[in-house]
């Protein structure tokens, strides 16, 4: 898939179109290391159960107040035609695809916005659409998205 983006973003840069490239790892990480509580994650992690661990990261990156912020303070100022987010995998299971696009439309409303996803993207008139993180996990919210496989350019 990274190599599919860089790609793309090179594709796109020959024909004047300029893609900002968002990774939500990276971005959770400047997060976490803004507020101190990157160290403390690490220290702690051994003596956190998963389930506690995750509630605490879930808790600091917050999506709304938290990530959202974060990526809408690298969009300002930018030159861009498209938005390309990336990690959703590495964010995986603190930070949610359907969480990021559902809050991301208030900041990113004025462009295109591609997200690398590792998985399956389905749709079908009985059950809407689905983003199928690494082809194992299910998730039936309601995405209006479509693949840009299936686009032509």
């Amino acid at each position: 898939m990274v190599r599919m983006q860089s790609q793309l973003v090179s594709r796109l840069a020959h024909t004047g179109v300029r893609a900002l490239e968002v990774n939500l790892y990276d971005v959770t990480i400047e997060i976490l290391k803004r507020d101190g509580d990157f160290e403390w994650l690490i220290d702690n992690e051994q003596s956190l159960s998963k389930v506690k661990f995750q509630e605490e990261l879930q808790g600091i990156l917050d999506v709304e107040s938290e990530l959202i912020p974060a990526i809408a303070a690298k969009l300002a100022g930018q030159e861009f035609e498209v938005l390309f987010l990336s990690g959703v995998g590495e964010v995986f299971p603190y930070i949610r695809s359907h969480n990021v696009l559902n809050n991301l439309q208030s900041t990113a409303k004025e462009k295109p916005t591609i997200m690398f996803f590792p998985g399956a993207y389905t749709h079908s008139l009985e059950s809407g659409a689905s983003l199928d993180l690494f082809g194992r996990f299910h998730d039936d919210k309601y995405y209006r998205a479509f693949n840009i496989f299936h686009c032509e350019v």
